[in-house]
């Protein structure tokens, strides 16, 4: 196992682990949990044998018979929403434009976000080498590379907002972002569009090419934990946001939320994700 597999593994047992011991007596457990990653360079075998390790403590911590729970693991966008509509999870991590694609179809309903450095939101940016374009209508044509390109239809609806339409560009998905980077600053790609926590390691990477961005999104909420309306009651959601909502006071939750620089967990932010159900609804 990879030590970034271990470490996206540590930090879904901190999210997962306090909401299954809050609801340990619930039906909503008994379907699995699923979690969505998609675009990530995460190992699926791994991560899957990770969760259920994890699960195992969370059994014998929780006081549960051996092997009662389980969860279900994917970085395919089109496996999740495959998962999504077979097994029917009470409760699901999942990205942004997942969560707005499937809100309708499944009743989901925002219950937790991730505060990081002070925010809730996140920008994403489109970087070039620097001079070589300067805005994103230079880019028709382009190639256009990046993680985040698993969901073409969010990019295009959310975080372009129709300023550009995606069709516009020669689109290259990538599992892994500093191989987009790479890419780019050896020419073989035009552009590359990164997520906040991307575009801060930008720094570290010993690039040939200074890069710059010929475009930044408005705020867009971080997603965290949903759940299907329908399928789980009011005070399961209670419950679920009151623990995650304390993880990062527990002694153990703290060590988790400092290593991966979360502040806390905290009620979704209805006011913000709001208009983003708007915005993807538009057209329609």
């Amino acid at each position: 196992m990879t030590r970034k597999t271990h470490r996206i593994a540590a930090l879904l047992a901190g999210l997962l682990a306090p909401c299954l011991v809050a609801a340990a007596e619930s039906a909503a457990t008994k379907a699995p949990i699923l979690v969505c990653y998609p675009g990530g360079p995460v190992n699926e075998n791994d991560a899957n044998a990770a969760m259920a390790s994890m699960l195992r403590v969370v059994e014998r911590v929780g006081h549960w018979p051996a092997n009662s729970l389980s969860s279900v693991f994917t970085a395919k966008a089109a496996e999740c929403r495959q998962l999504l509509a077979d097994k029917h999870p009470g409760f699901m991590i999942t990205s942004l434009g997942l969560f707005l694609e499937s809100q309708a179809d499944h009743h989901l309903i925002p219950l937790v976000q991730p505060r990081i450095k002070g925010a809730t939101t996140e920008r994403y940016r489109v970087v070039v080498q620097r001079g070589k374009y300067k805005t994103l209508a230079d880019l028709k044509g382009k190639s256009l590379g990046g993680t985040v390109l698993e969901e073409p239809d969010f990019i295009g609806k959310i975080v372009l907002a129709g300023q550009q339409p995606l069709q516009d560009f020669d689109l290259k998905p990538s599992r892994q972002a500093i191989r987009a980077l790479r890419s780019l600053d050896g020419g073989e790609l035009d552009a590359v569009i990164l997520n906040e926590q991307q575009y801060a390691g930008l720094s570290a990477l010993p690039l040939k090419n200074p890069l710059e961005a010929v475009f930044t999104s408005e705020e867009i909420p971080l997603m965290g934990l949903v759940a299907d309306g329908k399928a789980t009651t009011a005070e399961d959601r209670a419950r679920f946001t009151q623990a995650l909502e304390g993880m990062c006071h527990d002694d153990e939750g703290k060590k988790l939320c400092e290593l991966f620089g979360v502040d806390a967990f905290v009620a979704a932010d209805e006011g913000r994700i709001a208009p983003m159900v708007e915005l993807w609804n538009q057209g329609k």
